[in-house]
């Protein structure tokens, strides 16, 4: 019996394993229990498996881009803690077995109605501002400064000192802001992406400047965050970040094999 307890137990870690990564098998400690007390990770492995990825705002490498998890993962304790409030309230009148109390209309009004949402309001609001502080250029200070413009179905990315461009692919120094200009030859689209910062519209005949720090050298997936035509979903871009000391002999052979035929 123990052998076959033992199988089925290694079944369902192979089960979770090819839904959440393989990770979250170790994460949650399952070669450490039996299966009747696996109903809580299996429904929580596919929601796991989601907080990570290339397009994953939950799993942030920027500063902005971790300071909105922050308050992505506030927000949802919070309305989880007010749903268990919610539900309390809704199934307290059945588990009393006294004379129901009455409650004031009035008390109803003020405090859940309006005094209760005014609070929540006011305290996301707070916690969330300087997370859209972070994401804005500062007008005072000198940042490398590119420029992205959106069109129907692509990015082209522009760079100080040159007439150069590059098609579907940004490059930035790591380690330093850089400041994006952003704005749109046709439609409206949305510059996003989401492991470095939120997402800003490029607007035709505006110019919308969006900050982003990537820490370190690598790739960060982006893409259009606003519905603009049939080729929506293709209009994808990457965003490389590379050593500052290797930076400018990079980008200055990328823009010479962009320029050939």
């Amino acid at each position: 019996m123990d052998g076959v307890a033992g199988q089925r137990n290694a079944a369902v870690k192979v089960v979770i394993s090819r839904v959440s990564g393989g990770g979250i098998v170790e994460y949650l400690g399952l070669g450490r229990v039996g299966l009747r007390h696996l109903a809580l990770p299996l429904l929580l492995a596919p929601a796991l498996a989601g907080c990570e990825g290339a397009l994953s705002a939950l799993d942030p490498a920027g500063p902005a881009a971790q300071s909105i998890a922050g308050v992505w993962w506030v927000m949802l304790t919070g309305s989880l803690v007010i749903l268990a409030a919610m539900m309390g309230l809704v199934l307290w009148p059945f588990f009393k077995r006294h004379r129901p109390v009455e409650v004031p209309e009035k008390l109803w009004l003020w405090v859940g109605a309006l005094g209760f949402p005014l609070i929540v309001l006011a305290a996301l609001l707070a916690w969330g501002l300087p997370s859209g502080q972070s994401m804005l250029a500062d007008r005072d200070g000198q940042v490398y400064t590119v420029e992205a413009q959106a069109a129907q179905w692509e990015w082209t990315f522009g760079y100080p000192d040159t007439e150069e461009v590059t098609q579907g692919v940004l490059h930035i120094p790591a380690g330093e802001p850089v400041d994006i200009a952003i704005t749109s030859a046709d439609v409206i689209h949305g510059f996003w992406v989401p492991r470095l910062a939120g997402k800003i519209d490029a607007i035709p005949g505006t110019t919308n400047t969006l900050r982003i720090f990537a820490p370190e050298p690598g790739i960060y997936e982006g893409m259009c965050a606003e519905f603009c035509g049939l080729e929506h979903a293709t209009m994808r871009f990457s965003v490389v970040a590379h050593p500052q000391d290797e930076y400018e002999n990079v980008l200055t052979a990328e823009l010479n094999a962009e320029a050939r035929p």
